[in-house]
């Protein structure tokens, strides 16, 4: 192209799923020489509105998932086409003036909610751009993401594609990319599943609900005094350092503790295992890290499919309660650790670490046709 070509990414901040996916496209349409902006238009258009909502996402979702499970699943329902109300009409408002304002090529959308905005925007023979909806989901797809008006969906894996076209989506408008990583992960190496080792390092993602974060860890420690456990806080670092410190000091020399951090993909790949919740992100970047998984937590609705998938991959299940970590971490490292070497090798096969790499070339050559 003789000019490059101008990407607006539109995201939102409900689950971590979605920034991660746009930043990640982001840095991948860079690299390939576009030039991009990543913006929030719920946050631009109503931010005090915006903020609460998120807040209360993320305590419905940790303290309460059978409520959110309702939540979700009402909005399965819900036609957003015809929802008109002032928190939308103002983010559809920031919305149209981005795209006024950036002059994109195209418009990527991560959230499911922006391409029903743009349909408006376009409409009654005003200019019209190419819509590419990336879908953080995985296999549990909520109709949301189904009715929403798109040139493409880019999709995580092969039984997202064939969820979505099992439920009427045109086919040939599906694209299994991967989901969007961090353009890194197609550099780093993974931990190799021969060979000896001292000690079965373990990465941690504790959610906000401190009453499980000592007797996870200490289901994690006591399963085998091979496990060395790395405790990732991130944003709830303040609320669980007290607990941390207590753990460090009952377990000497096999706890460490790190807070807010952007190295997530170097960690993952020098670790044996990652325990954590079934967010998007966070599962696909154990898949692009080869790194079998454990899910503590898991929110009823659209983290269901994230679980599914792990699961048919081989890669990872759900051990929910202490007493299942402890007998997983026990299995996996039984008979010189057969089944972690199984999942690993299954992770292999899959073999999806490079989503925003695939992704931001679709996109690109579909846009110089």
């Amino acid at each position: 192209m003789s000019t490059a070509p101008r990407i607006l990414i539109v995201t939102a901040a409900f689950g971590e799923g979605h920034n991660s996916a746009a930043r990640n496209l982001a840095l991948a349409l860079e690299t390939a020489g576009a030039v991009t902006q990543v913006s929030d238009p719920c946050m631009l258009g109503a931010p005090r509105m915006t903020g609460m909502v998120n807040r209360a996402y993320r305590h419905v979702t940790t303290h309460f998932p059978n409520l959110w499970a309702w939540i979700y699943r009402s909005t399965d329902r819900c036609d957003l086409g015809q929802q008109r109300n002032l928190p939308f009409e103002l983010a559809e408002a920031a919305l149209e003036k981005l795209v006024a304002e950036f002059r994109p090529t195209a418009i990527v959308s991560t959230y499911p909610l922006y391409p029903y905005f743009l349909s408006r925007i376009f409409s009654g023979g005003r200019m019209k751009l190419p819509v590419f909806v990336v879908v953080t989901d995985s296999i549990e797809i909520n109709a949301a993401w189904l009715r929403a008006q798109s040139d493409w969906w880019l999709v995580t894996d092969a039984a997202t594609r064939g969820a979505m076209v099992d439920k009427g989506m045109v086919a040939e408008k599906l694209v299994d990319t991967g989901f969007p990583v961090n353009p890194v992960f197609s550099e780093l190496a993974p931990l190799a599943d021969r060979g000896e080792r001292d000690s079965f390092q373990v990465l941690y993602f504790p959610t906000a609900k401190l009453c499980l974060v000592a007797r996870h860890a200490r289901a994690l420690l006591d399963a085998s005094p091979e496990v060395c456990l790395t405790m990732v806080m991130g944003r709830n670092a303040r609320r669980l350092c007290p607990e941390a410190l207590k753990i460090r000091a009952a377990y000497p020399g096999r706890v460490r503790l790190v807070g807010w951090t952007r190295r997530v993909p170097q960690m993952l790949s020098r670790h044996h295992l990652v325990v954590g919740k079934a967010g998007g992100a966070t599962v696909h970047e154990a898949i692009a890290a080869r790194c079998p998984m454990l899910i503590h937590h898991l929110v009823p609705g659209q983290e269901e499919g994230n679980l599914r998938l792990l699961e048919m991959i081989g890669g990872g299940h759900l051990a929910d309660t202490p007493e299942a970590l402890t007998a997983s971490i026990r299995r996996l490292l039984a008979n010189d650790s057969a089944a972690w070497r199984g999942m690993k090798s299954a992770l292999a096969a899959h073999d999806r670490n490079a989503g925003a790499i695939t992704a931001a070339r679709f996109i690109l050559d579909q846009i110089e046709r």
